[in-house]
């Protein structure tokens, strides 16, 4: 079984941050297993629409290119053949957008220390640089919201 070190304080923030996309489109949406996609979307009448999938950014919006994300999520937010999106939660808002609408380059990298036990600390990820077809929304007190 694979080691878990997402933190309760980044589930909050990652709840936050959905809560704060979904409100904005009047959509519904579901938390899903830890080792699925974070997020299936529903519309107001209960249909599901996409999957979301949420990444910390512990950066300012303006300070956040470019967005990272593995390509093991890329993979998996593809395999469900549903509107993948992905939402980076920033210290003062999201950005987001379309999987399926991005351009981005593919480099190995992550974590700079890797951390004991964890397999994914190094891997193939994902950047994209500011473009046309993702969204920001700053949130006034984005950190302070529960």
């Amino acid at each position: 079984m694979a080691k878990i070190f997402q933190k309760q304080e980044d589930l909050v923030r990652e709840e936050i941050a959905m809560r704060s996309f979904a409100n904005k489109y009047d959509l519904l949406y579901q938390k899903l297993d830890e080792f699925d996609i974070d997020f299936a979307v529903y519309n107001s009448s209960n249909k599901l629409i996409a999957y979301a999938e949420v990444k910390g950014r512990n950066r300012n919006i303006k300070d956040a290119y470019p967005l990272p994300i593995s390509i093991r999520k890329i993979s998996k937010l593809h395999d469900k053949k549903i509107t993948p999106l992905i939402i980076w939660s920033c210290f003062d808002g999201i950005i987001y957008g379309k999987l399926n609408d991005l351009v981005g380059v593919v480099k190995y990298g992550g974590m700079k220390y890797e951390r004991e036990g964890a397999v994914n600390d190094k891997e193939l990820l994902a950047f994209y640089d500011k473009q046309e077809q993702l969204k920001e929304e700053f949130i006034e007190n984005f950190r302070n919201i529960r």
